[in-house]
């Protein structure tokens, strides 16, 4: 199964299952001589690992304690790959007995059996959301480089349930549980939440990702356009199903003179463009907003088939999200840290050989 690899410098390859015995990444391309800040890199872990928020997140525990493995020598990188191992401790795969010859809706267990003519149906596999533990751990390396170039990533939530964010105060991103920038949304999301989950189902919303002090010049022309990879990246991430950089959709409904951003000697007036243009970082701020699907696992009574084709009724009970958010989050900042990792190191290559 290929497609397990991302990025041309910077370049990282996840492995493991969610109910296998561990999963992690190996990163090659990271620059020598960054200072390995282990403890950051698993803080930054633990605002995605489960358990944590009881309103929204599984109630399975994993301590997800990242294991280096090779790469670094006295607190540094040294520019040889570095291994990065992750084990799973609360798998419960007997959950999944009951169902595991039925294809959940919403799932990928129909395509990859198809696909595959074989799926690993505890907890999905490869195509489970706990695949992303690799994934941040690899962006929270990317941040570290980024970090030494003085670039900074963030983001918040926009929207939950229907509840959306109609102020922005960064403060309060990590005052609350769902890192919505405005906690009057906060208090309303959470209480409708609550509502929902006691029904049985779950939610989805928006993310916005942001990537400080960029500069100019990240991104390759035709088909390896920062806004491109970009949004390649944030669609790889299971939930996500939509991108939008800059005013995106809503640039469809401006007109030129609207969506231009001029430029004055101090720079851009607005940022419309999200801080690429043409493919490359104009130096403003990147902006990227993701559309986020509700999770799939319901336990209400749905229809479908199983693996013969028979038709057939399926709940689906066990320890799942109600919502992707906010544990979604980190793993889009680590998705952009990736790809500007990448695209800094190919700018950085460029003037080199200049």
């Amino acid at each position: 199964m290929p497609g397990n690899s991302f990025g041309k410098i910077f370049k990282i390859t996840t492995f493991g299952e969610s109910h296998g015995e561990s999963l992690g990444v190996i990163i090659d391309g990271c620059p020598s001589n960054i200072f390995f800040d282990m403890e950051k890199i698993q803080k930054i872990m633990d605002r995605r690992k489960p358990g944590q928020d009881n309103k929204t997140s599984t109630s399975r525990k994993e301590e997800d304690i990242v294991h280096l493995m090779s790469g670094v020598f006295e607190g540094k990188t040294t520019g040889t790959p570095i291994m990065l191992m992750i084990k799973n401790k609360d798998q419960k795969s007997s959950a999944y007995n009951d169902i595991k010859d039925l294809f959940r809706p919403g799932h990928g267990d129909i395509t990859y059996f198809k696909k595959y003519k074989i799926r690993d149906y505890r907890g999905g596999g490869r195509a489970s959301a706990r695949e992303t533990a690799a994934r941040v751990a690899a962006g929270a390396v990317a941040l570290l480089v980024l970090e030494s170039h003085g670039i900074n990533v963030f983001s918040h939530t926009k929207e939950i349930a229907g509840i959306k964010s109609e102020s922005f105060n960064i403060k309060d991103i990590n005052k609350n549980s769902l890192f919505m920038a405005d906690l009057d949304a906060f208090k309303r999301a959470e209480e409708k939440i609550d509502i929902i989950r006691s029904k049985g189902n779950t939610v989805g919303g928006i993310v916005e990702i942001v990537i400080e002090n960029p500069g100019f010049g990240l991104g390759e022309p035709v088909f390896d356009k920062l806004d491109a990879d970009l949004a390649k990246a944030m669609m790889s991430i299971g939930a996500v199903k939509g991108v939008e950089i800059g005013a995106g959709f809503k640039a469809s409904r401006m007109t030129g003179i609207e969506n231009n951003d001029e430029i004055d000697s101090k720079g851009f007036k607005t940022n419309n463009s999200g801080g690429i243009l043409a493919g490359i970082s104009n130096g403003d701020d990147i902006v990227i907003r993701i559309a986020v699907k509700p999770i799939p696992s319901v336990s209400i009574e749905q229809n479908t088939i199983d693996i013969n084709g028979n038709e057939k009724k399926i709940r689906v009970i066990g320890r799942h999200d109600i919502s992707a958010i906010p544990r979604i989050n980190v793993v889009a900042e680590a998705m952009a840290s990736i790809v500007v990792a990448d695209h800094l190191l190919r700018k950085k290559a460029i003037e080199n050989e200049g």
